[in-house]
């Protein structure tokens, strides 16, 4: 599965289960990524090929995240020792769409009102007109 961030730098290549996704509500995660968790699948670090090295950011005294300095994006997670793992950001995949969660991490920090979502209306971003404008007057058509 290929991957990669927002403005294209940084690259990568990865064999991940799409089953071994979950979402990680600590406190760490929701800083790191701006979100109200993180959305990670694990894999072993030797199946991830990078083309165009990420940076990595210490965030904590046994932790570093890959990401890219030039454009933000975050890319995942790793301990600086003691394990051959490490967790990719599943929106930083080509197509995240196969991946499904299997559980919650760090369940002490979630933020219940985002949980359970699916009642709330739905609006399309192609259906924006502001949006779709902006997109048409920078002389490109919105993203899919």
């Amino acid at each position: 599965m290929t991957g990669g961030c927002q403005c294209g730098r940084v690259r990568y290549t990865a064999q991940a289960d799409p089953a071994e996704a979950y979402l990680c509500h600590c406190r760490m995660c929701q800083r790191a990524t701006g979100g109200v968790a993180a959305a990670f699948v694990g894999v072993e670090q030797a199946d991830v090929e990078w083309q165009g090295a990420p940076d990595w950011f210490a965030s904590s005294p046994i932790a570093e995240r890959p990401f890219c300095s030039h454009c933000g994006t975050p890319l995942g997670f790793r301990f600086k020792e003691g394990s051959t793992r490490m967790d990719l950001t599943i929106g930083s995949f080509d197509d995240p769409s196969p991946f499904r969660p299997k559980h919650h991490f760090g369940a002490e920090s979630i933020l219940e009102a985002w949980i359970d979502t699916g009642t709330l209306p739905r609006f399309r971003t192609d259906e924006y007109d502001v949006l779709v404008q902006k997109w048409k007057d920078a002389g490109m058509e919105p993203p899919a």
